[in-house]
Protein backbone atom coordinates (compact mmCIF):
# COMPACT_ATOMS: atom_id res chain seq x y z
CA UNK A 1 0.00 0.00 0.00
CA UNK A 2 1.01 3.61 -0.46
CA UNK A 3 2.27 5.20 2.73
CA UNK A 4 3.11 8.77 1.69
CA UNK A 5 3.36 11.32 -1.09
CA UNK A 6 6.53 13.15 -2.04
CA UNK A 7 6.69 15.92 -4.68
CA UNK A 8 3.93 14.61 -6.90
CA UNK A 9 4.81 10.93 -6.42
CA UNK A 10 3.28 8.15 -4.40
CA UNK A 11 5.62 6.17 -2.14
CA UNK A 12 5.01 2.53 -1.24
CA UNK A 13 5.88 0.90 2.05
CA UNK A 14 8.88 -0.62 0.27
CA UNK A 15 10.10 2.83 -0.75
CA UNK A 16 9.17 2.66 -4.45
CA UNK A 17 8.17 5.97 -6.02
CA UNK A 18 5.01 5.55 -8.10
CA UNK A 19 2.76 7.79 -10.23
CA UNK A 20 0.07 9.93 -8.67
CA UNK A 21 -1.98 10.20 -11.86
CA UNK A 22 -2.91 7.75 -14.61
CA UNK A 23 -4.58 8.40 -17.95
CA UNK A 24 -6.37 5.10 -18.45
CA UNK A 25 -7.78 5.56 -21.93
CA UNK A 26 -9.45 3.70 -23.51
CA UNK A 27 -7.34 3.21 -26.68
CA UNK A 28 -7.64 5.54 -29.68
CA UNK A 29 -8.70 8.61 -27.69
CA UNK A 30 -5.61 10.77 -28.15
CA UNK A 31 -3.45 8.99 -25.58
CA UNK A 32 -0.37 8.74 -27.82
CA UNK A 33 -0.47 12.48 -28.40
CA UNK A 34 -0.91 13.13 -24.68
CA UNK A 35 2.02 10.90 -23.79
CA UNK A 36 4.15 12.86 -26.24
CA UNK A 37 3.26 16.32 -24.93
CA UNK A 38 3.30 15.33 -21.25
CA UNK A 39 6.79 13.84 -21.49
CA UNK A 40 8.22 17.34 -21.52
CA UNK A 41 6.46 18.37 -18.31
CA UNK A 42 6.05 15.23 -16.20
CA UNK A 43 7.94 12.05 -15.38
CA UNK A 44 6.43 9.36 -17.60
CA UNK A 45 7.77 5.89 -18.44
CA UNK A 46 10.40 5.87 -21.17
CA UNK A 47 8.08 3.70 -23.25
CA UNK A 48 4.43 4.39 -23.87
CA UNK A 49 2.23 1.74 -22.31
CA UNK A 50 4.24 -0.33 -19.87
CA UNK A 51 1.17 -2.60 -19.55
CA UNK A 52 2.31 -3.16 -15.96
CA UNK A 53 -1.04 -3.12 -14.21
CA UNK A 54 -2.84 -5.39 -16.67
CA UNK A 55 -0.26 -7.57 -18.44
CA UNK A 56 3.15 -7.36 -16.73
CA UNK A 57 2.27 -7.11 -13.05
CA UNK A 58 4.19 -10.31 -12.40
CA UNK A 59 7.43 -8.47 -13.18
CA UNK A 60 7.15 -6.59 -9.91
CA UNK A 61 7.39 -3.01 -8.72
CA UNK A 62 11.13 -2.85 -9.27
CA UNK A 63 10.65 -3.52 -12.99
CA UNK A 64 7.87 -0.95 -13.20
CA UNK A 65 9.83 1.73 -11.41
CA UNK A 66 12.89 1.11 -13.61
CA UNK A 67 10.83 2.17 -16.63
CA UNK A 68 10.74 5.73 -15.28
CA UNK A 69 13.68 8.09 -15.73
CA UNK A 70 15.23 9.81 -12.75
CA UNK A 71 13.40 13.11 -12.45
CA UNK A 72 11.98 15.57 -9.93
CA UNK A 73 8.88 16.10 -12.07
CA UNK A 74 5.44 14.76 -11.05
CA UNK A 75 5.04 11.10 -11.99
CA UNK A 76 2.25 9.72 -14.13
CA UNK A 77 1.46 7.08 -16.73
CA UNK A 78 -0.63 6.91 -19.89
CA UNK A 79 -2.06 3.39 -20.02
CA UNK A 80 -5.06 3.14 -22.37
CA UNK A 81 -5.47 -0.62 -21.94
CA UNK A 82 -6.23 -0.16 -18.24
CA UNK A 83 -9.71 1.34 -18.74
CA UNK A 84 -11.65 -1.88 -19.37
CA UNK A 85 -9.45 -4.09 -17.16
CA UNK A 86 -10.87 -4.90 -13.73
CA UNK A 87 -7.50 -6.37 -12.73
CA UNK A 88 -5.67 -3.18 -13.64
CA UNK A 89 -8.15 -1.06 -11.73
CA UNK A 90 -7.88 -3.21 -8.61
CA UNK A 91 -4.07 -3.30 -8.72
CA UNK A 92 -3.83 0.45 -9.13
CA UNK A 93 -6.20 0.90 -6.20
CA UNK A 94 -4.11 -1.46 -4.09
CA UNK A 95 -0.82 0.34 -4.77
CA UNK A 96 -1.97 3.92 -5.41
CA UNK A 97 -5.36 4.30 -3.67
CA UNK A 98 -5.30 8.10 -3.96
CA UNK A 99 -4.42 8.14 -7.67
CA UNK A 100 -5.97 10.78 -9.91
CA UNK A 101 -7.55 8.88 -12.81
CA UNK A 102 -8.32 10.40 -16.21
CA UNK A 103 -10.69 8.77 -18.72
CA UNK A 104 -11.03 10.11 -22.26
CA UNK A 105 -14.05 9.21 -24.37
CA UNK A 106 -14.98 9.65 -28.03
CA UNK A 107 -17.80 8.48 -30.26
CA UNK A 108 -17.82 4.76 -29.32
CA UNK A 109 -18.38 3.50 -32.87
CA UNK A 110 -15.60 5.68 -34.28
CA UNK A 111 -13.34 4.46 -31.49
CA UNK A 112 -14.05 0.81 -32.29
CA UNK A 113 -13.30 1.33 -35.97
CA UNK A 114 -10.04 3.13 -35.18
CA UNK A 115 -9.08 0.54 -32.57
CA UNK A 116 -9.73 -2.32 -34.98
CA UNK A 117 -7.60 -0.76 -37.70
CA UNK A 118 -4.71 -0.26 -35.30
CA UNK A 119 -4.85 -3.82 -34.01
CA UNK A 120 -5.15 -5.23 -37.53
CA UNK A 121 -2.37 -3.02 -38.93
CA UNK A 122 -0.01 -4.26 -36.20
CA UNK A 123 -1.12 -7.88 -36.74
CA UNK A 124 -2.51 -8.18 -33.23
CA UNK A 125 -5.55 -9.87 -34.79
CA UNK A 126 -6.00 -11.74 -38.10
CA UNK A 127 -9.71 -11.12 -38.71
CA UNK A 128 -11.76 -8.80 -40.84
CA UNK A 129 -13.82 -6.18 -39.00
CA UNK A 130 -17.02 -8.13 -38.54
CA UNK A 131 -15.24 -11.25 -37.35
CA UNK A 132 -13.14 -9.16 -34.96
CA UNK A 133 -16.31 -7.76 -33.39
CA UNK A 134 -17.28 -11.33 -32.50
CA UNK A 135 -13.88 -12.60 -31.40
CA UNK A 136 -11.93 -9.65 -29.95
CA UNK A 137 -13.75 -8.71 -26.75
CA UNK A 138 -11.50 -5.71 -26.10
CA UNK A 139 -12.91 -3.83 -29.11
CA UNK A 140 -16.44 -3.72 -27.75
CA UNK A 141 -15.62 -3.69 -24.05
CA UNK A 142 -13.42 -0.59 -24.31
CA UNK A 143 -16.37 1.43 -25.67
CA UNK A 144 -18.65 0.59 -22.72
CA UNK A 145 -17.90 3.94 -21.16
CA UNK A 146 -20.65 4.24 -18.55
CA UNK A 147 -20.21 0.66 -17.35
CA UNK A 148 -16.50 0.98 -16.63
CA UNK A 149 -16.60 4.63 -15.54
CA UNK A 150 -18.93 3.68 -12.69
CA UNK A 151 -16.44 1.08 -11.53
CA UNK A 152 -13.53 3.54 -11.59
CA UNK A 153 -15.63 6.05 -9.64
CA UNK A 154 -16.68 3.44 -7.09
CA UNK A 155 -13.06 2.40 -6.61
CA UNK A 156 -11.37 5.82 -6.43
CA UNK A 157 -14.24 8.20 -5.66
CA UNK A 158 -15.95 10.61 -8.05
CA UNK A 159 -13.62 13.44 -7.04
CA UNK A 160 -10.55 11.47 -8.14
CA UNK A 161 -11.85 10.42 -11.58
CA UNK A 162 -12.01 12.94 -14.40
CA UNK A 163 -13.85 12.41 -17.68
CA UNK A 164 -12.60 14.30 -20.72
CA UNK A 165 -13.80 14.14 -24.30
CA UNK A 166 -11.75 13.59 -27.44
CA UNK A 167 -14.07 16.04 -29.21
CA UNK A 168 -12.89 18.77 -26.83
CA UNK A 169 -9.26 17.86 -27.43
CA UNK A 170 -9.73 18.29 -31.17
CA UNK A 171 -11.65 21.54 -30.80
CA UNK A 172 -9.56 23.30 -28.14
CA UNK A 173 -6.34 21.42 -27.31
CA UNK A 174 -4.87 24.12 -25.06
CA UNK A 175 -7.99 24.32 -22.91
CA UNK A 176 -8.02 20.51 -22.79
CA UNK A 177 -4.46 20.24 -21.45
CA UNK A 178 -5.11 23.12 -19.02
CA UNK A 179 -8.01 21.17 -17.50
CA UNK A 180 -5.92 18.00 -17.49
CA UNK A 181 -3.06 19.78 -15.73
CA UNK A 182 -5.36 21.24 -13.08
CA UNK A 183 -6.94 17.88 -12.32
CA UNK A 184 -3.66 15.96 -12.19
CA UNK A 185 -2.04 18.75 -10.14
CA UNK A 186 0.81 19.46 -12.52
CA UNK A 187 1.85 22.97 -13.63
CA UNK A 188 0.06 24.28 -16.71
CA UNK A 189 2.11 24.47 -19.89
CA UNK A 190 1.66 25.96 -23.36
CA UNK A 191 1.38 23.76 -26.42
CA UNK A 192 3.67 24.44 -29.35
CA UNK A 193 2.01 25.13 -32.73
CA UNK A 194 3.47 21.87 -34.07
CA UNK A 195 1.85 19.93 -31.23
CA UNK A 196 -1.53 21.48 -31.96
CA UNK A 197 -1.31 20.84 -35.70
CA UNK A 198 -0.32 17.22 -35.08
CA UNK A 199 -3.72 16.53 -33.49
CA UNK A 200 -5.40 17.22 -36.81
CA UNK A 201 -2.99 15.12 -38.86
CA UNK A 202 -3.18 11.37 -39.20
CA UNK A 203 -1.10 8.62 -40.72
CA UNK A 204 -3.40 6.31 -42.69
CA UNK A 205 -3.23 2.73 -41.48
CA UNK A 206 -3.33 -0.19 -43.88
CA UNK A 207 -3.52 -3.91 -43.42
CA UNK A 208 -0.14 -5.59 -42.97
CA UNK A 209 1.67 -6.65 -46.11
CA UNK A 210 2.48 -9.94 -44.38
CA UNK A 211 0.46 -10.84 -41.30
CA UNK A 212 3.03 -13.32 -39.96
CA UNK A 213 6.01 -11.03 -40.54
CA UNK A 214 4.28 -8.15 -38.79
CA UNK A 215 3.09 -10.47 -36.03
CA UNK A 216 6.64 -11.70 -35.45
CA UNK A 217 7.94 -8.13 -35.38
CA UNK A 218 5.28 -7.23 -32.83
CA UNK A 219 6.25 -10.12 -30.58
CA UNK A 220 9.90 -9.07 -30.79
CA UNK A 221 8.94 -5.47 -29.99
CA UNK A 222 7.00 -6.64 -26.93
CA UNK A 223 10.06 -8.56 -25.75
CA UNK A 224 12.27 -5.48 -26.13
CA UNK A 225 9.76 -3.34 -24.23
CA UNK A 226 9.43 -5.89 -21.45
CA UNK A 227 13.22 -5.85 -21.05
CA UNK A 228 13.36 -2.03 -21.06
CA UNK A 229 14.71 -1.64 -24.59
CA UNK A 230 11.78 0.45 -25.74
CA UNK A 231 14.03 3.02 -27.39
CA UNK A 232 15.20 0.40 -29.87
CA UNK A 233 11.58 -0.27 -30.82
CA UNK A 234 10.86 3.44 -31.24
CA UNK A 235 13.92 3.90 -33.45
CA UNK A 236 13.01 0.88 -35.58
CA UNK A 237 9.50 2.24 -36.11
CA UNK A 238 10.90 5.48 -37.49
CA UNK A 239 13.30 3.69 -39.83
CA UNK A 240 12.81 1.95 -43.17
CA UNK A 241 12.79 -1.28 -41.21
CA UNK A 242 9.54 -0.15 -39.62
CA UNK A 243 8.04 0.49 -43.05
CA UNK A 244 9.01 -3.02 -44.10
CA UNK A 245 7.30 -4.65 -41.13
CA UNK A 246 4.26 -2.38 -40.82
CA UNK A 247 1.63 -1.51 -43.37
CA UNK A 248 2.06 -1.73 -47.09
CA UNK A 249 -0.97 -3.96 -47.51
CA UNK A 250 -4.49 -3.33 -48.74
CA UNK A 251 -6.49 -0.35 -47.56
CA UNK A 252 -9.23 -0.95 -45.03
CA UNK A 253 -12.77 -1.23 -46.34
CA UNK A 254 -15.46 1.00 -44.93
CA UNK A 255 -17.87 -0.62 -42.51
CA UNK A 256 -21.13 -1.86 -43.98
CA UNK A 257 -23.98 0.58 -43.14
CA UNK A 258 -26.02 -2.12 -41.43
CA UNK A 259 -23.08 -2.97 -39.16
CA UNK A 260 -22.62 0.70 -38.30
CA UNK A 261 -26.32 1.06 -37.47
CA UNK A 262 -26.19 -2.08 -35.34
CA UNK A 263 -23.23 -0.73 -33.36
CA UNK A 264 -25.00 2.57 -32.72
CA UNK A 265 -28.04 0.66 -31.48
CA UNK A 266 -25.89 -1.45 -29.15
CA UNK A 267 -24.07 1.49 -27.61
CA UNK A 268 -26.96 3.95 -27.38
CA UNK A 269 -27.92 2.86 -23.82
CA UNK A 270 -24.29 3.32 -22.71
CA UNK A 271 -24.16 6.79 -24.26
CA UNK A 272 -27.49 7.81 -22.73
CA UNK A 273 -26.33 6.71 -19.29
CA UNK A 274 -23.08 8.61 -19.80
CA UNK A 275 -25.05 11.74 -20.73
CA UNK A 276 -26.79 11.55 -17.35
CA UNK A 277 -23.53 10.95 -15.50
CA UNK A 278 -21.78 13.88 -17.19
CA UNK A 279 -24.75 16.20 -17.61
CA UNK A 280 -23.77 16.68 -21.23
CA UNK A 281 -25.50 16.20 -24.58
CA UNK A 282 -23.80 13.46 -26.60
CA UNK A 283 -26.41 13.23 -29.33
CA UNK A 284 -23.84 12.87 -32.11
CA UNK A 285 -22.69 9.61 -30.50
CA UNK A 286 -26.13 7.98 -30.50
CA UNK A 287 -27.17 7.90 -34.13
CA UNK A 288 -25.24 7.25 -37.31
CA UNK A 289 -26.97 10.15 -39.08
CA UNK A 290 -26.10 12.60 -36.29
CA UNK A 291 -22.50 11.43 -36.32
CA UNK A 292 -22.25 11.99 -40.07
CA UNK A 293 -23.76 15.47 -39.71
CA UNK A 294 -21.27 16.41 -36.97
CA UNK A 295 -18.36 15.27 -39.12
CA UNK A 296 -19.27 17.56 -42.03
Amino acid sequence: MVSARVRGRAVTDQGYLLPTFLIVGPPRTGTSWLHSVLQEHTCLPRIKETRFFDDRFHRGLGWYRDNFPKSDLPMGEVGPTYFASAEARQRIAQLIPEARVVCIFRNPVDRIRSHYRLRRAYAMIPWDFEEALRKDAELMESSKYATHLKQWQQTFGDENVSVMLYDDLKQSPQLFVDELADFTRIPRFSLAPSQISYIHSSVPLTQPRSYYRTRSAGALADWFKAHRFGRIVAAAKRSRLGDWFLGGGASFKEMRPEIVSSLYDQFRPEVEELEIMLGRDLGAWKYREASLMSAV
